[in-house]
């Protein structure tokens, strides 16, 4: 039986992260895993259990690497309405250019795959969600305190409003959408928001 201390779980898993993240679950087999990773199938569910365990610690690490760190910024940025539009600029740069173009989110991707009817992966998604939503909520109530926020604009509304926003960048990035086209429509919802008049 092969040690399976003799490597590094967790290079092993942000290699997998990888993998689902840029090809999904459905299209992800054991032994894409094992090529990926070099390591064995008795080392990986040995370490991580099986595939579905491995997919849910992948998008919990994806949560943990990649989303906590740009919501924590937003939730922290005293700006109002230009952190705001900062988040969605770095959204749609991440998506849309660099090593990840149209890999999409991991989570917005599960969100439309298969993959959401296990409990567990409905559980991270869900989880997920609400912290982007409370991060916007956050930042528009900054907003609001600034004087930045149109008469009839709602800061809950609003942060809903948002949030599906921001997992339709993800989605819509994925299918190849145009960067400037994506940030237009980001602008038009912000400044929407605003009480700007969108033209």
């Amino acid at each position: 039986m092969p040690d399976i201390k003799h490597f590094d779980p967790d290079a092993a898993l942000d290699t997998v992260v990888r993998l689902f993240w840029r090809q999904g679950v459905a299209s992800t087999g054991i032994q894409d895993i094992v090529s990926a990773t070099g390591l064995n199938r008795s080392s990986l569910y040995a370490t991580f259990g099986g595939k579905q365990d491995l997919y849910r610690a992948a998008l919990e690490r994806y949560v943990e690497h990649r989303s906590r760190p740009s919501l924590g910024r937003l939730t922290d940025d005293a700006r109002g309405l230009p952190a705001i539009t900062e988040f969605f600029n770095g959204l749609i740069e991440t998506r849309c250019s660099g090593p990840y173009a149209q890999w999409g989110c991991m989570i917005s991707n599960a969100h439309a795959g298969a993959e959401n009817g296990d409990p567990g992966v409905r559980a991270i998604l869900d989880r997920q969600h609400q912290r982007l939503r409370d991060a916007l909520h956050t930042a528009l109530l900054t907003a609001r305190g600034r004087g930045q926020l149109g008469p009839a604009a709602d800061p809950g509304t609003a942060a809903d409003v948002l949030a599906l926003l921001a997992h339709g960048v993800n989605l819509r990035s994925r299918a190849g959408a145009d960067a400037t086209e994506l940030g237009t429509t980001v602008r038009a919802a912000i400044d929407a928001i605003g009480g700007r008049a969108v033209t």
